[in-house]
């Protein structure tokens, strides 16, 4: 990717989900995770939920972040089945709150859906290098690099 080019929703998401993957696997290292996603009526990111799956066929919801609050799921991230990871927290809220820094993908009418299998040393070097890009691109308050 080019210095000062866009990278897209789904590439910054996809090496958050990477750079947090003990944490959704668990301790395990082999596993599935889908990230489903969904556009509000303007055409901004309104929720998005990661489901990991270690055995297969079988998907626990690990968390979701909603831009606004409704009676059913405040706004925010939260994490369920006993998942948890202060840094996929902390990229998953830059993220959504930088939103508009990213390119969305066509069909803003559609959900979106990542399937993301497990990693290798390579792709989770390259996601910690795309996270940090985006980071130092937007000018992020966060002055050290998310992945020593």
């Amino acid at each position: 990717m080019a210095p000062g080019e866009n990278q897209s929703l789904d590439q910054i998401i996809e090496s958050a989900i990477v750079m947090s993957w003990a944490d959704l696997m668990h301790g395990t290292e082999a596993g599935l995770i889908h990230v489903e996603y969904g556009f509000a009526p303007g055409g901004t990111l309104d929720y998005l939920k990661v489901w990991s799956s270690i055995t297969r066929g079988h998907w626990l919801l690990a968390c979701e972040y909603w831009m606004s609050p409704s009676t059913f799921h405040g706004a925010g991230i939260s994490f369920d089945n006993g998942y948890q990871s202060e840094g996929l927290a902390h990229i998953l809220g830059f993220v959504m709150q930088h939103q508009d820094a990213f390119a969305l993908p066509p069909n803003l009418g559609r959900q979106g859906l990542l399937q993301i299998g497990t990693p290798t040393t390579e792709e989770s070097t390259a996601a910690a290098a795309a996270v940090n890009r985006a980071f130092d691109r937007l000018g992020s308050i966060f002055a050290e690099p998310v992945l020593a």
